[in-house]
């Protein structure tokens, strides 16, 4: 298919389909308009010649995308959501690793040089304290994943509403000592969710008890030590868990499973944000849907929007989609009131 057949059924003349696929700024056109030809392009699998616009252009058409974990689902489908929508728009996607654990400041840079990618994508976890600086120091548009820091371009997950979602679920069921798996508590993402947590049991007329809430980070291993200092310090044992991720809520379940404690006859874990490992953890997980595909693609178009000279909203907050009941949750026992 060619440009003119894309203009045509968009009902725009080439030269306008040709400067909003080009990705060419100034251009004025009504957001109705540029939709048409976006799904116009799509429908009919149009694909520009990279090539021939980065000549044009002196740009390269690519994105880097900066992960700290690839074995993390909020983080892989993050990643398929971002090339999904950057493939719409004419862009590939080039991805690197941050390691959380030996933070090397040089990795925007480099993308920004040796690779020359047009703009950076970078998806953190909260202990990433210098990723501002480092992200202004490649000196080209960049949009957080997962994470808002002031006025910076963003998207991230409402998790403080997915977090409450979650407590409240297990009060439903009839818990009222609940205890919180955490991420990092200082973090951008702990934060939220601490006070979704709290906030929830406040509502139900509970007390917010801090020695129910154990840090964990965002490793399997780190949710089982959690899961296992919570089981050794509290007296009586809660009866439920909210894990901050899929990741805590797996180690979590095993550790459970290691002190013959049954999930959920015993104890309920519910885990904030969903994916198909989570339908395979035995018992299988009850979760709080997020947007992950949804974040990783609002992110991409924001990158994109920036690059080709537009002025997006720059900060987004995409709220959780609801609850993915299945078989880690239950009401409480019998001899737990």
């Amino acid at each position: 298919m060619s440009l003119k057949d894309v203009a045509k059924l968009a009902g725009v003349d080439v030269s306008t389909a040709s400067r909003i696929l080009g990705g060419k700024p100034g251009q004025r056109i009504s957001e109705e308009a540029r939709a048409r030809i976006l799904e116009a392009a799509k429908s009919l699998q149009y694909q520009p010649n990279a090539l021939a616009r980065a000549l044009r252009t002196a740009r390269t058409f690519t994105l880097g995308l900066v992960v700290p974990q690839f074995d993390n689902p909020v983080f892989s489908l993050a990643i398929r959501g971002a090339e999904a929508a950057a493939a719409r728009r004419g862009y590939s996607i080039l991805i690197a690793h941050r390691d959380p654990d030996h933070i090397d400041a040089g990795t925007y840079e480099r993308l920004a040089g040796t690779h020359r990618v047009d703009g950076l994508l970078a998806a953190s976890l909260d202990d990433d304290r210098n990723l501002i600086e480092d992200l202004k120091a490649a000196q080209i548009p960049f949009v957080l994943m997962n994470r808002s820091v002031g006025t910076s371009p963003s998207v991230a997950l409402d998790t403080e509403s997915a977090a409450r979602i979650g407590v409240e679920h297990l009060l439903a069921l009839g818990h009222r000592r609940v205890a919180h798996i955490a991420g990092r508590l200082e973090g951008f993402n702990g934060q939220a969710r601490l006070a979704g947590y709290y906030g929830a049991l406040q509502a139900a007329g509970l007390p917010a008890d801090p020695s129910l809430v154990e840090p964990a980070g965002y490793s399997v291993e780190g949710g089982a030590e959690a899961m296992r200092r919570l089981l050794t310090r509290c007296a009586p044992l809660p009866t439920a868990v909210l894990a901050a991720t899929l990741v805590s809520a797996t180690g979590a379940i095993a550790a459970l499973h290691e002190a013959g404690i049954s999930v959920p006859r015993q104890i309920s874990v519910i885990a904030i944000h969903d994916a198909p490992i989570a339908a395979m953890v035995y018992p299988a997980l009850t979760t709080v849907r997020t947007p992950l595909e949804a974040m990783g693609a609002s992110a991409a178009e924001l990158l994109i929007d920036l690059i080709e000279g537009g002025t997006p909203e720059a900060v987004r907050l995409l709220p959780p989609s609801g609850l993915s009941i299945r078989k880690s949750t239950a009401p409480p026992p019998l001899d737990s009131a």
